[in-house]
């Protein structure tokens, strides 16, 4: 009977998914490192450049990416420290701070695009059928919608990732 729970297709689901995005994070990361930023960097920066005028409330960033309240004020930090993010207050809550894409951060994100696109086409959208990939999409946010409630805080819900 325990062996039955073995070979549950649920489980093998979250194993292919699991095996597929790490496979796929591994390839990703080694290209956006070429460009001299880190995964969580370029994952920031990407968000911002994606984002209403290219800002994002510090909380909403946090939101959208797998960073705490802290881990994101110290991706942010390195970012700002290199020109390629920005802070400003927001005008209707002094409590808020937006990080904003600086014309330099674009500047980057527009060196790295290119070949990150090629890889996304080569070892992921590449590999569907437009229709598989308009399922999988359509599948994939109603399980970060349910498990990441906020995900696509201060975001233009067409373009979320």
């Amino acid at each position: 009977m325990a062996h039955d729970l073995f070979d549950d297709p649920r489980i093998t689901a979250v194993g292919l998914l699991t095996e597929a995005y790490l496979g796929l994070s591994n390839r990703l990361a080694c290209q956006i490192a070429q460009h001299e930023l880190s995964a969580i960097e370029f994952e920031v920066l990407l968000r911002l450049g994606r984002s209403p005028d290219g800002q994002l409330r510090m909380t909403d960033l946090s939101a959208q990416t797998s960073l705490t309240a802290s881990g994101v004020t110290r991706v942010v930090d390195r970012l700002e420290r290199t020109g390629m993010v920005a802070r400003t207050a927001c005008a209707s809550d002094r409590r808020s701070l937006y990080a904003v894409i600086t014309t330099s951060g674009r500047n980057r994100l527009a060196a790295v695009l290119p070949g990150h696109l090629e890889l996304i086409s080569e070892w992921f959208t590449g590999r569907l059928a437009a229709e598989d990939l308009e399922s999988l999409l359509a599948g994939l946010r109603q399980i970060r919608d349910a498990v990441r409630p906020g995900a696509e805080a201060g975001a233009k819900s067409h373009i979320a990732a």
